[in-house]
């Protein structure tokens, strides 16, 4: 009964957390271990045992699902018994070790997740005293176990183990060998993945050519050094192969608004008719005019700015 207790309420722990386990990571790798914990060899017809501890190491390889390991432990447990003796039955109080290694196969659920479940179970040899009053580990027993316990992983190498385990030996003299345990365990996995490098930072997005023609006050006309420029902006137009043109024309802040409106619109269409004898396709051109809008100098109202007289072309 108390066997079957502690599976359930190890079954009941376990399950709970499996449900809400988030993902993680987990790789393949060796692992080793230090544990510990609490021993019960069960009460028998010979002996009434105190709680007892043992205690041990292991080396295994997790395969990410299964693993396989061998596990060395150490097990005390003191109590009182019946012991014959020439003269009689006197009542005794002893002490019975053992020392187990064990080759463990064992499984765990929710793979990659920070808690992990698992199960197994093992066999091997024991050296186990066969009395009471001991013998060294004189009896050579063969021992098996299993087990059911939960994982919780700390770091993607270091571990935190809890489970519960049945294990029992061969009979090793005057007791039946049958054992409950409860064992906390810590493991280190070796090699771990190394980190992706960050992916590198996106591309800023590169601004459409542009170019830049001015006029004299109150002219449309193109200078010399204003065809050069167009001739220029014609070039990139036929390098991007599948391009528009934008030909947006301005004024300064001398003379009527309504006048330097229709003379903004004057340059820019000055500007695509030069374009287009570049090669560059009339339909492939947007004309717009501003007027006094969008002053590249910042100016007061009747202000002949030489900067402000001009047609921004863009290539996109």
């Amino acid at each position: 009964m108390f066997k079957k207790s502690l599976l359930a309420a190890a079954v009941a722990l376990v399950l709970p957390v499996a449900a809400n386990a988030q993902t993680g990571t987990q790789y393949p790798g060796f692992y080793i271990g230090a544990e510990g914990g609490l021993n019960w060899l069960l009460n028998n017809n010979s002996y009434q045992m105190d709680t007892g501890w043992a205690a041990g190491g292991k080396i295994g390889y997790d395969f990410v699902g299964p693993r396989i390991e061998v596990e060395g432990l150490y097990h005390s447990n003191t109590g009182t018994g019946n012991v014959l003796f020439p003269g009689g039955v006197a009542n005794v109080r002893g002490r019975i070790d053992q020392v187990s290694v064990m080759a463990n196969l064992l499984y765990d659920f929710n793979i990659g997740g920070p808690i992990v479940p698992f199960i197994g179970a093992g066999a091997g040899i024991a050296f186990v005293d066969s009395t009471i009053q001991g013998c060294n580990m004189c009896s050579t027993q063969f021992a098996y176990q299993g087990i059911i316990g939960v994982g919780y992983n700390i770091t993607d190498a270091f571990r935190i183990n809890l489970d519960g385990r049945y294990y029992g030996t061969t009979n090793p003299g005057a007791f039946t060998n049958n054992n409950i345990m409860t064992m906390l365990s810590l493991t280190y996995k070796f090699g771990q993945p190394e980190m992706a490098p960050p992916p590198p930072p996106a591309a800023a997005p590169v601004a459409p050519p542009s170019f830049m023609v001015f006029f004299d006050w109150d002219r449309s006309n193109l200078s010399d050094q204003a065809l050069n420029t167009i001739r220029q902006a014609a070039a990139a137009f036929k390098s991007k192969g599948n391009a528009r043109i934008t030909a947006t024309g301005h004024t300064d802040t001398s003379g009527p608004e309504s006048y330097n409106m229709a003379l903004s619109l004057r340059r820019a269409n000055a500007v695509k008719d030069a374009l287009v004898r570049e090669g560059v396709p009339a339909q492939a051109i947007a004309v717009i005019g501003r007027g006094e809008q969008g002053l590249l100098v910042q100016t007061g109202d009747g202000v002949r700015e030489p900067q402000n007289r001009r047609v921004e072309i863009v290539v996109q």
